[in-house]
């Protein structure tokens, strides 16, 4: 199966593949804060492992939920006043990005001016399918050689790809779908169109030659 996949197209998904989706920045605290969220692409039953480590700061409080952006806005976690360090793993239901999601939120009182100076340092690292994976555990729990893990690494990372050209693959046939169904449509409706102004021409010509004839304009 793999044989047929393009080398560059192979090279490319192994690329992203094992890639670490980091972010470290700062985030302004509020009385009334909107959430900052950061994005990630994810299939359905996809294992997201994110960890979070805010930095110090008082009269804050920081808090995370962890969403989607399915048609269904599933909310899979939601956590409040979270500290140093915080790992969290889910499990995605549909196909689209998951969002990381933080609030910092003013507390205990504290001036216009100072409140505005607040902010705190989140260095937030997501991994998704087999970034997620705990290698080590399983080497470990099932004694496997540094080569054997090494091999499971990989096996995870081709059975991504691969899915991942299934779910390409899916998208494209449902363009073609609807392509093809959209033609289909703007065809029948020109046919409908000009057959519609066929028609309204030949009742104009009858209903014209009738006036006419009442008027004895013609014969």
């Amino acid at each position: 199966m793999l044989s047929s996949i393009p080398a560059f197209l192979i090279s490319t998904l192994l690329f992203s593949a094992l890639s670490t989706h980091a972010i470290k920045f700062s985030l302004r605290a509020q009385r009334y804060p909107q959430p900052k969220c950061i994005w990630n692409a994810a299939h359905t039953n996809a294992l997201v492992i994110v960890t979070a480590n805010v930095g110090a700061g008082a009269n804050q409080r920081v808090d995370i939920e962890i969403v989607d952006s399915s048609p269904n806005k599933n909310v899979y976690l939601s956590k409040k006043g979270i500290k140093s360090e915080s790992r969290l793993a889910i499990t995605t239901h549909e196909d689209g990005e998951v969002g990381v999601c933080f609030k910092n939120t003013v507390e205990g009182d504290v001036s216009y001016e100072v409140a505005q100076k607040l902010s705190r340092v989140i260095d937030l690292d997501v991994d998704i399918g087999a970034d997620a994976v705990d290698y080590n555990a399983i080497a470990n729990q099932e004694s496997l050689s540094g080569l054997e893990t090494e091999m499971r690494k990989l096996e995870g990372i081709v059975k991504e790809i691969v899915e991942e050209m299934d779910y390409l693959k899916a998208r494209e046939e449902k363009f073609s779908g609807t392509n093809i169904s959209t033609n289909v449509r703007v065809q029948n409706f020109a046919w409908f169109t000009l057959f519609s102004l066929i028609g309204l021409g030949v009742w104009q010509i009858f209903h014209l030659r009738a006036f006419f004839k009442r008027k004895y304009l013609i014969d």
